[in-house]
């Protein structure tokens, strides 16, 4: 199998401009923050400098509230392990840079401090046990190879569309038991709630709470009917049926359900895409997976270091504290980019190269660590491993045809399509 990109877009060109600008723009004017970056990918000097010259660093030359970003890994672990001086809480403007629109501020358990955090949390880590996770691999292989056998040949198709949305969106319908004619809907309420107003996803606010709104009301439906049946093993009935969840005010429950669906969406959606376009764009690595095919295993925790689906996460300082020598005031956002934290150069050799048997691959930052650690991460990993173990028996050749088109966001790091063809 090779995977090959007969038509690119000079990418070096794109990165040498890209690269010029960043270190001509005074660090005093920095907005690391910028969806465009992320859109265009030209975000990688913009971070290799900051790591470079000014880890922790003050951006006050954006649209939104000033904020800190951290971009060392040893200085995001020393945030993401510190949750009594760095908080979660939606009340204090949320998880990601740019505070929660107002009305959509709902509390979820990765927006919580302790000790309400764990409680609700541990509700729905049934789900991701080994033994249930064993149960959902034969699912997943069966799902994949439906997905897989129907892909056209020599023609052009969008992967994210007919592969990584669909298999996710089927995870999702199963693991929340959800209408299997109208998983599709997961997918969309996925996107709307994470939605900036440029990014196109959706044409107005209103249109937003709309969409949001009609999440709110369907799910709602669903939790009543779980509520009033005998347990289930569904993320819902789970949640229904549990002292520390069942009796949530419906923000909390609405905050816990959007959390679940992202989660399960993004994450494994993007990487899947990104798995595609990494080793399109590093053929000597395909060699390798080709030639021994149990690299898969070190293969997907790498692709989600290079992916790196969630590219931030964000606290605020409960009290006055130091980050690298720069003095954080109570109050202040804080912001750990993952993104930046997974190519640091003192932690990564050759940081920015894909390479699927590096060794120690699970060491990077994409899930979180401390108690926001990812619950779904073993999930995530099995249905990658899968999804790959499948296409190695069946495709000579992927050929990606185009350049990807880049989410608008610098949260969710991800694709809206990556056109590929298989030849056959």
């Amino acid at each position: 199998m090779n995977i090959q990109t007969p038509v690119k877009v000079d990418k070096a060109e794109r990165m040498r401009k890209a690269r010029e600008e960043a270190y001509a723009t005074p660090l005093s004017q920095f907005h690391p923050g910028a969806p465009r970056l992320f859109q265009d990918d030209t975000l990688w000097p913009w971070f290799e400098r900051l790591r470079n010259e000014e880890p922790v660093h003050y951006c006050t030359n954006a649209r939104i509230e000033p904020y800190w970003s951290v971009v060392k890994y040893n200085d995001i672990m020393h945030v993401d392990t510190n949750h009594g001086i760095f908080s979660s809480d939606s009340t204090l403007g949320g998880i990601a840079i740019r505070d929660v629109p107002p009305g959509y501020d709902y509390p979820s358990f990765i927006a919580m401090d302790q000790p309400k955090h764990s409680s609700q949390r541990k509700t729905v880590s049934p789900m991701f046990t080994p033994t249930h996770l064993d149960e959902l691999a034969k699912l997943i292989r069966q799902r994949s190879q439906t997905v897989l056998d129907n892909l056209p040949r020599n023609e052009t198709f969008n992967f994210v569309e007919r592969v990584s949305i669909e298999l996710t969106t089927q995870m999702l319908a199963t693991l929340f038991d959800f209408p299997w004619e109208e998983r599709r809907k997961l997918t969309r309420w996925s996107d709307v709630s994470t939605a900036l107003p440029k990014s196109g996803i959706v044409a107005s606010a209103e249109e937003r709470r709309r969409e949001m709104d009609e999440c709110y009301a369907y799910m709602s439906k669903l939790w009543n009917e779980r509520v009033n049946s005998a347990p289930r093993n569904d993320l819902l009935s789970l949640m229904a049926h549990n002292d520390a969840t069942r009796h949530m005010d419906p923000d909390n429950l609405m905050g816990n359900i959007i959390l679940l669906i992202v989660g399960g969406n993004d994450t494994t959606r993007n990487t899947m895409t990104g798995s595609v376009l990494a080793l399109s764009e590093n053929p000597d690595q395909f060699d390798k997976l080709r030639a021994n095919p149990e690299l898969i295993d070190s293969m997907v925790p790498e692709v989600i270091r290079w992916q790196t689906p969630l590219a931030h996460m964000r606290r605020t300082a409960l009290q006055d504290t130091e980050i690298g020598g720069k003095q954080i005031k109570n109050g202040d956002r804080v912001v750990m980019w993952y993104v930046s934290g997974n190519r640091d150069e003192e932690m990564f050799d050759k940081p920015n190269e894909f390479i699927i048997d590096r060794p120690r691959p699970r060491t990077h930052l994409s899930f979180g660590f401390g108690i926001h650690r990812c619950v779904g991460m073993r999930l995530a990993e099995l249905q990658l491993r899968i999804v790959w173990e499948e296409m190695l028996k069946r495709f000579d050749r992927i050929e990606v045809v185009g350049e990807p088109k880049r989410i608008y966001s610098s949260f969710i790091k991800g694709y809206e399509t990556l056109p590929v063809r298989i030849p056959g």
